[in-house]
């Protein structure tokens, strides 16, 4: 999994409107550059007063690439409001390349993990992991041959979820904010990875803090 073109925007519009409803544009210290100290500490308030109140954080406005497994994206996929995705296209792409293990989220990967039959027989589960790639290609294959749909649909319908599959996402500030407070324990991997990037962007206290 990876991130990539990160661009956070429109802080300064968003500080500038977080004091509209008590006209204290006067006590404003912020710069083009950065969030003066004013306005952080108002800015840190209005955080602890609620959602309603800090309502200029859905307007610091996040993009970013994500290549990530399908697995992930089922759950990224919850956090619905204030986001937009643009995804590769799996139904169009998926035979026009090789298949092989770089397909796949393997960051973490355990070649030498063992399952134990019933029958007490052992197989490793690098062993599983090459027979289904060497079948997914060979359906891939089958399809560039023949044209055949049916090897096409077989292989949509048995696709690992650990599939790496790209997608430029937007949202902002308040979805960071539910989405690091909520995963940043999780046991996957990938949300650790994703936090940890959230705790990178600009001004991320704001994200993070109570």
């Amino acid at each position: 999994m990876k991130l990539e073109n990160v661009s956070v925007f429109n802080i300064e519009n968003a500080i500038r409107g977080m004091r509209n409803p008590k006209n204290s544009w006067c006590k404003s210290d912020s710069t083009n550059d950065a969030i003066g100290k004013n306005d952080l500490e108002l800015a840190k308030k209005l955080i602890k007063a609620g959602s309603s109140d800090r309502k200029f954080l859905r307007q610091i406005f996040v993009s970013m690439d994500i290549t990530a497994p399908l697995y992930f994206w089922k759950e990224l996929d919850q956090y619905k409001v204030g986001t937009t995705t643009n995804s590769q296209s799996t139904m169009h792409k998926l035979a026009s390349t090789p298949i092989t293990i770089d397909c796949f989220e393997v960051d973490d990967y355990n070649k030498e993990a063992e399952i134990i039959l019933e029958n007490g027989e052992t197989f490793k589960v690098n062993e599983f992991v090459n027979d289904t790639i060497n079948k997914l290609e060979m359906l891939r294959q089958m399809y560039l041959l023949t044209k055949n749909k049916k090897y096409w649909k077989e292989l949509i319908r048995w696709l690992p979820e650990s599939w790496l599959q790209m997608r430029t996402w937007t949202g902002d500030y308040e979805t960071l904010r539910a989405i690091y407070h909520q995963r940043k324990n999780h046991k996957l991997t990938e949300w650790h990875i994703f936090c940890n990037e959230i705790e990178k962007l600009p001004y991320s206290e704001l994200i993070m803090g109570d």
